[in-house]
């Protein structure tokens, strides 16, 4: 820079000549005529204008229908890289250039096309967004992975997220029930991405609704509107709400013993965000603008849609129902009869004429059964013999002292079915230590292990009130009467 200097003194000041200045300062002419005039500064580079000419507009077209396809089919791992298309282009085109002018060119036209998004604005109840996010937590010691319903009212930004075993339908349904009861009420929008649950067929505007999920909206009664594909933005606030709970609300892994717990806990830390969070950018905290977004959410309905999934089923000769490859037990007495499953994200409940007969756990698994030994212990006390074989017995995971003690008594068998029915009616646990007690005392007999189960503890009553105080009586007074003396 100080050279550019002199030479612009020298030629502009000085009056000097070309010549003159690169003898003066031992540079070259060609330096001093490029820098004298000031149409050029040092560390300037001109950028080249000739255009590669291998790269055609039919080459560029081609370039750009790869990056559009990319685009329409919205498949993250299976793009095309800039090498795929430079092979592509050898293939089908005869392309004769190098690979590195390809880069360049796929590398330039992706910047070009830059996502910037609009900012949005919601009136109070007018908007939902709705999503689905996976996550890990340990579940009565079992590392599980867990499906978070995640719903986010747009104005306030008030978070909803309960997690399921997965994300059928009745789960998304009962999902949004759940939600709409935290917020106490329903909004006029609900925005989605293009759900297998909801949508039957088409995306975005197109989109066909699944029959039940269109029923189930008609009585909560709100719009549905479904994003474009690949345009997740289009409810972002959902989007952060999925990746926000995994890392705050299920950090460190949550160790819960069952389900309930859990959502208990998610719940819980819903709560807490609406109470202190204050989303930046925005005016109210989420607890204030929740407050006045809850007055202008639509009314629940006086009864709530049935989300459950529904089916019949013949009970079978092993007193079992299918339900999705499963087999659940009912009551030996309902065997042959068609009954009716009932089944949530958690529950499967079976049904005769509307009376509740059995209820399980559902199963995910498949070709799976579910037995409840206390539905077939009347059959197991009229055939005795099969009780240490049967698979209800085996499955009920059972204290071990049961077993181990019957086989010590004289006819095993009775006295198994003998003290399975004491477990249904007293508890696992309870007759487990009514044997261990008999056990001790070296007494092999069921009806002790029942009598311990009978026994209480006599309680000493203290009383505190005696009552009133009763004056002594002198009882020298009758012995004189008897013997007849001091008469009056």
């Amino acid at each position: 820079m100080d050279q550019y200097k002199l030479i612009r003194e020298l030629y502009v000041i000085e009056g000097l000549s070309q010549r003159q200045i690169a003898k003066t300062l031992g540079i070259s002419r060609n330096t001093v005529r490029r820098y004298c005039n000031g149409n050029n500064l040092p560390g300037e580079r001109k950028n080249s204008k000739r255009k590669p000419s291998v790269v055609t507009p039919e080459i560029r077209a081609f370039i750009q229908d790869c990056l559009d396809e990319d685009k329409k089919e919205d498949v993250k791992k299976q793009k095309h890289t800039a090498k795929k298309i430079y092979d592509r282009l050898t293939e089908e085109l005869g392309f004769t250039g190098g690979e590195s002018t390809i880069r360049r060119v796929v590398h330039e036209m992706k910047e070009k096309m830059p996502k910037v998004f609009i900012p949005l604005s919601f009136s109070p109840g007018e908007a939902a967004q709705v999503d689905w996010g996976t996550a890990i937590a340990y579940i009565a010691g079992q590392k599980t992975e867990v499906n978070l319903f995640c719903m986010r009212l747009c104005s306030s930004c008030t978070p909803f997220v309960f997690a399921f075993p997965s994300q059928r339908e009745e789960a998304f349904l009962e999902g949004h029930q759940r939600a709409f009861k935290f917020f106490g009420g329903v909004p006029r929008d609900i925005i989605y991405d293009n759900l297998k649950t909801a949508v039957k067929e088409g995306w975005g505007k197109t989109a066909r609704e699944q029959n039940k999920f269109a029923k189930f909206r008609a009585h909560y009664v709100y719009n549905s509107r479904f994003c474009n594909p690949g345009e997740g933005h289009e409810k972002g606030l959902v989007e952060d709400l999925v990746g926000y709970s995994r890392r705050n609300f299920l950090v460190p892994l949550p160790r819960v013993e069952n389900w309930e717990e859990l959502n208990q806990l998610l719940i819980k830390r819903c709560n807490k965000y609406i109470e202190v969070h204050h989303v930046r950018g925005r005016e109210l905290s989420v607890k204030e603008a929740f407050e006045q977004e809850r007055q202008a959410l639509t009314a629940l309905p006086g009864r709530p849609y049935e989300a459950a999934k529904l089916a019949e089923g013949k009970v079978d000769y092993f007193s079992t129902v299918t339900f999705e490859t499963n087999h659940y037990s009912v009551p030996v007495k309902w065997s042959g009869r068609t009954v009716t499953v009932r089944a949530t994200s958690f529950e499967v409940q079976i049904y005769y004429r509307g009376e509740l007969i059995a209820s399980h756990e559902r199963c995910y698994q498949k070709y799976k059964t579910r037995y409840q030994l206390e539905h077939y212990l009347p059959l197991i006390e009229m055939r005795p013999r099969s009780v240490f074989h049967a698979k209800p017995v085996k499955e009920a995971r059972l204290p071990e002292e049961l077993e181990i003690f019957s086989r010590k008594l004289n006819n095993p068998e009775k006295s198994m079915v003998r003290l399975l029915r004491l477990a249904i009616d007293y508890g696992y646990e309870k007759v487990a230590d009514a044997i261990r007690k008999a056990d001790a005392n070296n007494q092999y007999s069921v009806d002790v292990v029942q009598f311990y189960l009978n026994e209480t503890e006599l309680k000493v009553i203290k009383i505190n009130n005696m009552g009133p105080a009763v004056q002594t009586v002198d009882l020298k007074a009758y012995d004189i009467l008897c013997t007849g003396g001091d008469r009056l």
